[in-house]
């Protein structure tokens, strides 16, 4: 997980809570609408000057933006044991007869293809939920409570 996307992902959770533009806070900022736009997108790392003045144009203190990355990214490391990726076979999941027939299974088939379709996995402590919305199109939403992390990709 790239750090820039974390910080470009809070970045622009804080702005849209807001209802407020690109624009306004470019402006208030003093930061080009693009270069803040990539920032966001995760396409540029900002500056540590340059984040803290976003952060001021968006009324927030650095260190709550920062927490907001820090806790994004301990989810995101709880993660892996949660997801196992199709086709993949499950930790501890292996059996004499053999490995798995190769291919996804029926719930993973009707998650690859037609409509979006979402699949659930919850424990006490992390709800994950990825959904299928075309072949080039995933998002993955993470919960934990009370915190939403929010994947696409």
């Amino acid at each position: 997980m790239l750090l820039r996307r974390v910080i470009g992902d809070a970045l622009r959770a804080r702005r849209q809570a807001q209802h407020r533009t690109l624009r306004e806070v470019s402006t208030a900022a003093n930061v080009s609408l693009g270069y803040l736009s990539e920032i966001e997108r995760g396409q540029k790392e900002a500056s540590s000057e340059l984040l803290a003045a976003i952060c001021e144009a968006l009324g927030a203190a650095l260190s709550e933006v920062l927490r907001d990355v820090s806790d994004t990214l301990a989810t995101s490391e709880d993660l892996p044991r949660v997801l196992v990726p199709v086709g993949a076979p499950e930790s501890g999941s292996t059996s004499e007869a053999g490995p798995e027939p190769a291919g996804p299974s029926a719930p993973e088939a009707r998650l690859s293809r037609g409509a979006p379709k979402a699949k659930v996995s919850a424990d006490a402590k992390l709800s994950v939920a990825v959904r299928h919305d075309g072949p080039l199109r995933t998002t993955l939403r993470a919960t934990r409570n009370p915190r939403e992390v929010v994947y696409a990709a």
